[in-house]
């Protein structure tokens, strides 16, 4: 696969920093982690000055009578409330980035995905009897330019530009729904139902992981998500109604004899 297009949706080889972001939330995330990189550099600058200031006039060479001062009233002080107003200045945004990921008020449609050991099953609600199971693709299954232990037999398909309301539960023990690229990552518990939101931005494929140590195979459970246009989507569900319909659970392929024992 080609350096841009590996760009999209996944991580590239030798890639520093974050996936790029396609979606609101994953955008806003962004920028909080450069506001907390720029935060952490600048404190840890300060007190490395700090540090190599009291070494060089402090030394007992430098200093042979040291001073018996114990307290500074201004020091103390100053030493109190920057802390504060550091972490005042990094709860504004968090609370508010957590509010605004949190859920959408008004869905355009609604998205379940229900964690398996150790493959997701998907349904769309909005649409009567759309369901299906995704499951990674073995080596000697993958075509040209799909990604090794990210591509699916069968990918989850999204319209851009649409507020997707994601349903996000489990069947057996705990998995989490991760989607780096569109800023999603919300844990699967069986019993319950998680809720977040994602709106692509952009058309193409976008690769995520289980991302709760969930058993044997956690790491061969990806998620593929396709984004296509509104158009291109209201074809995709004519054809996925045909094609889905009364499909039953997949059997799962295993490696190896060992976790086939489990």
């Amino acid at each position: 696969m080609g350096s841009a297009v590996a760009a999209q949706g996944q991580a590239s080889p030798w890639q520093l920093g974050l996936q790029e972001a396609f979606s609101p939330v994953a955008r806003d995330m962004h920028d909080f982690h450069q506001l907390l990189l720029v935060i952490i550099t600048a404190i840890t600058v300060l007190v490395l000055v700090l540090l190599v200031y009291v070494v060089v006039r402090f030394n007992r060479k430098a200093n042979p009578n040291p001073s018996k001062t114990s307290h500074n009233t201004l020091i103390e002080i100053i030493w109190t409330v920057v802390p504060v107003l550091i972490l005042v200045v990094i709860a504004i945004p968090s609370f508010n980035l957590l509010y605004f990921g949190d859920r959408v008020e008004k869905a355009d449609m609604t998205l379940k995905a229900i964690g398996y050991q150790w493959y997701w099953g998907y349904e769309y609600m909005d649409e009567d009897g759309l369901a299906f199971e995704a499951v990674m693709l073995e080596d000697n299954e993958l075509k040209e330019g799909q990604p090794r232990l990210l591509a699916t037999d069968n990918t989850v398909v999204v319209p851009v530009d649409t507020n997707i309301r994601l349903l996000i539960t489990a069947e057996d023990v705990i998995h989490s729904w991760a989607m780096p690229a569109l800023g999603v990552k919300m844990d699967a518990v069986p019993g319950r139902l998680n809720e977040t939101w994602m709106r692509v931005e952009k058309e193409g494929m976008y690769y995520g992981q289980c991302s709760e140590l969930c058993g044997a195979r956690h790491g061969f459970m990806p998620i593929a998500v396709k984004a296509v246009s509104k158009e291109e989507y209201a074809k995709w569900l004519v054809e996925a109604k045909k094609k889905y319909a009364g499909i039953d659970a997949p059997v799962m392929k295993v490696a190896d004899a060992s976790v086939a024992a489990q």
